[in-house]
């Protein structure tokens, strides 16, 4: 059972009792990413996430990675381009000295200088890292062109320029615009302690709320088409369809036209390109939700010799499926196949306190599974039809990586 509150301050708090474990999993979940930062500040959403582990002012960054591992527990976090969540799991008699350490990490940390120069290289690292796998990067450049002129066409690691320029003043700026208790939500789901509440009210009630309410601003979908070349062996493909937003209750027909495209290995997409024609290792789809808008993307990579074969054969799942619909067993199986990863993928505590946690963060409603598998089992052909119909309606957004040589 799901149990909400608000404290004082405003910050929502989301509980869900599991008594039948002994582990607790807490994330704090605030509502900025990549889509918030101006052009000049891309990427500061997630060096603070790093800076976060990076001293407070009562504990070293040895000294927090110490505290988690002297009680056996796990912390770490996250940046995506909507939101940002600092997250622990532990056994259920340390949960107290978890939120203590959490609570810390966001009220106090230092972002001291010298610390700041030295994660700056680590970023840096990591950008690199990304740059040099063109299965990776590839998706950054599918959103550069699907939301161009936007923040959400923007990485959210930045750039190496970007990132060379910030300084701590603006870290601290940006915290403090939001890193407030409006935007912010606390998610606790396992044996949770039955004064979780008076716990976060003493660590987290003084947090205080925005003094500015702007936040973003929405844009349409762009259809065009972006090619690199690289130190490559393969040419790695993108396709981005216009998608549906978070809410959207076609999210869930969304679910299992892509299943049958590329979300499984029963999928047309994985039987068709590297099954039936061995043109691909990895070939797959999926879709991506924000709050107003998404984007379905479709990926494979082959030989450039091999890349027009494999080009056509996408188009051609894609304009079947749209003039054709998923055939009843198609439909059938993807439902039972989805109700089951549904069920799976929440009977351990951590994937509970993620999902409660973004839904709260983003005013959604924390439907229980028996109401999600029914959503599902609602989908038909009609429904398949409809969103077909509107999805591939228009040419897809393109990007692709291909060889130097070529």
């Amino acid at each position: 059972m799901i149990n909400k509150y608000t404290l004082n301050n405003g910050l929502r708090v989301v509980e869900e009792q599991l008594s039948a474990v002994r582990s607790v999993s807490i994330g704090i979940w605030i509502l900025t990413g990549s889509r918030n930062e101006p052009k000049s500040l891309n990427g500061i959403s997630h060096l603070i996430e790093h800076m976060l582990f990076k001293g407070t002012k009562n504990r070293s960054a040895k000294e927090i990675a110490e505290a988690f591992d002297s009680i056996g527990g796990h912390i770490n976090a996250f940046t995506s381009k909507e939101y940002t969540c600092l997250y622990a799991k532990v056994i259920d008699e340390h949960i107290e000295t978890a939120v203590s350490i959490l609570s810390d990490m966001i009220n106090h940390s230092l972002f001291d200088e010298e610390e700041l120069e030295r994660e700056k290289k680590v970023v840096l690292e990591e950008i690199l890292m990304t740059e040099d796998t063109p299965d990776d990067i590839i998706h950054d450049y599918l959103h550069e062109v699907s939301f161009k002129g936007h923040p959400l066409a923007q990485p959210i690691l930045g750039n190496k320029e970007t990132l060379n320029n910030f300084s701590r003043a603006d870290l601290l700026a940006y915290v403090d615009r939001y890193y407030t208790s409006d935007r912010m939500v606390i998610s606790v789901a396992g044996n949770v302690p039955s004064n979780f509440n008076e716990i976060v009210s003493e660590q987290f009630g003084s947090i205080r709320p925005s003094r500015n309410q702007q936040d973003y601003f929405t844009k349409t979908f762009t259809v065009d088409s972006l090619v690199k070349q690289d130190d490559i062996k393969q040419a790695h493909l993108c396709l981005g369809y216009n998608g549906v937003p978070v809410g959207d209750e076609s999210v869930y027909t969304l679910s299992v036209l892509n299943n049958v495209l590329g979300g499984s290995m029963s999928s047309r997409l994985f039987q068709q390109i590297r099954e039936e024609k061995g043109l691909s290792y990895a070939t797959f789809s999926y879709h991506n939700t924000f709050r107003d808008n998404g984007i379905l993307t479709i990926y494979s990579a082959t030989a450039h010799e091999q890349l027009d074969e494999m080009e056509s054969i996408i188009y051609n799942i894609v304009n079947d499926i749209k003039a054709n619909g998923i055939t009843d067993s198609e439909l059938q199986n993807t439902i039972q196949q989805l109700k089951g990863q549904l069920v799976l993928g929440l009977e351990n505590p951590s994937s509970r306190m993620s999902r409660n946690g973004r839904n709260e963060l983003l005013d959604q409603p924390h439907r229980t599974i028996d109401e999600l598998m029914l959503k599902l089992e609602e989908v038909d052909h009609d429904a398949i039809h409809d969103l077909t119909s509107q999805l591939f309606d228009h040419d897809p957004a393109r990007a692709l990586i291909l060889p130097e040589s070529i």
